[in-house]
């Protein structure tokens, strides 16, 4: 009896590795299985299904290529898989000859003070979990504020059309958002509410590579970080607790 792989559907992720002869073996992986999943240096990282799922799969890579194939265009945007299914073998032949265009997307960095991190590809955001008024101290390089908001949005260049574009469209300022492979952060402070105990001055800006943003919890219970609209996989803050967030060290590396 031969066994056969099962073909990978749409929403699933797969790598490809090469041996010496070029022949590619295969490993297909669905989206609930990723943080289970190891990728090696080596891999070739296939993606098939939405543009949310290359952001999933950007935290758990370490510089790999990732080419996103797109099995639906009429439904699916295609910002982040913008190949079709059949383009596959040229493009996987093109990343083995080391030959394909790369384009190095930014990825965001939100650390605790205990050690604890998450990276996101598209945004973090810091708030209450049931994004009631949460309450904080930010700070931004040397100028601090306390606040009360509905939370406070870090955004890269892939992220700046997605959540970060709503509320920057309803600045009487918009920012200049950042590009993909821009090292600059866009950050915003959604619904700030003034008061004798919280000020409204830091609402929005944009941090620079070496920059950093720091928020220092002030709720006693409910306080989360999480990346890329996946609150399942958050950090919890207690009270005092600081959230250091920065540009990240490693990029998505998007074949173009």
């Amino acid at each position: 009896m031969r066994l056969r792989r099962p073909r990978p559907h749409a929403g699933a992720a797969s790598r490809k590795r090469y041996s010496a002869a070029g022949r590619p073996g295969p490993s297909a992986r669905q989206r609930a299985e990723l943080d289970r999943f190891l990728f090696a240096d080596g891999d070739v990282v296939v993606v098939l299904g939405q543009d949310g799922l290359v952001a999933n799969v950007a935290k758990y890579l370490r510089g790999q290529p990732v080419v996103g194939l797109n099995p639906d265009p009429e439904r699916i945007a295609g910002a982040l898989v913008r190949h079709a299914p059949a383009a596959a073998p040229d493009l996987l032949a093109d990343v083995a000859a080391e030959r394909a265009p790369l384009q190095a997307r930014t990825m965001v960095r939100a650390a605790l003070d205990d050690g604890q991190e998450l990276l996101a590809l598209n945004e973090v955001f810091v708030g209450h979990r049931s994004h009631q008024s949460a309450r904080y101290t930010l700070e931004v390089g040397a100028l601090a504020e306390r606040q009360s908001s509905s939370g406070l949005i870090v955004a890269t260049g892939t992220g700046a059309s997605g959540w970060a574009t709503s509320i920057n469209g309803q600045r009487p300022r918009p920012l200049d958002l950042p590009a993909p492979t821009d090292a600059r952060l866009a950050w915003f402070v959604r619904e700030p509410w003034p008061s004798p105990a919280s000020a409204t001055t830091l609402v929005a800006g944009l941090t620079e590579r070496d920059g950093a943003l720091r928020v220092t919890n002030e709720l006693g219970e409910g306080a989360i970080a999480f990346g890329d609209g996946i609150e399942a996989d958050h950090l919890a803050l207690d009270w005092g607790q600081r959230l250091t967030i920065t540009t990240a060290d490693r990029t998505l590396n998007l074949v173009a």
